[in-house]
């Protein structure tokens, strides 16, 4: 099956001038034309895919072009394609990581404004106390003790 440009622009949930970019920066190499229209298909959508996985990850462009370039040489570039997939995975579980130590901290933070809302005052309101009610250790116990 093949698609216009807003066809697929729409399955993507992009606008129509994203995929142009791509295009345009040489990520769409196999992308076919009828008539001057770009037109889109099923392995395209897939590729479109990717890039946006990639584009969302924080995937550095040059980093997305080097990868489609790799793609385009074929099996050769397995290995390599393979550890710049897999640097960016650690990428991403690094972030999740840190993403769970700012909710941690908003958790504590959360528990401490209920608690002080409910007290009317913030006097008197300890880590023990949120460790205790929670089961949760504090964010700033967990940075201490990792110094």
């Amino acid at each position: 099956m093949s698609y216009t440009i807003s066809e697929a622009a729409r399955r993507m949930g992009v606008a129509p001038s994203t995929l142009r970019y791509y295009d345009k920066e040489g990520l769409l190499p196999n992308l076919k034309r009828k008539n001057g229209q770009r037109v889109f298909d099923e392995n395209d959508l897939r590729m479109l895919t990717l890039l946006s996985c990639l584009k969302n990850t924080g995937m550095p462009l040059k980093q997305i072009r080097k990868y489609v370039d790799m793609v385009q040489k074929g099996d050769k570039t397995i290995p390599e394609r393979y550890e710049l997939i897999k640097e960016q995975r650690q990428f991403i579980l690094d972030q999740m990581e840190q993403l769970k130590y700012y909710l941690s901290e908003l958790d504590f933070k959360d528990w401490f404004y209920r608690t002080a809302i409910k007290n009317g005052t913030t006097e008197g309101i300890s880590l023990e106390d949120y460790e205790r009610e929670t089961g949760n250790r504090t964010p700033e116990m967990d940075v201490l003790e990792k110094d």
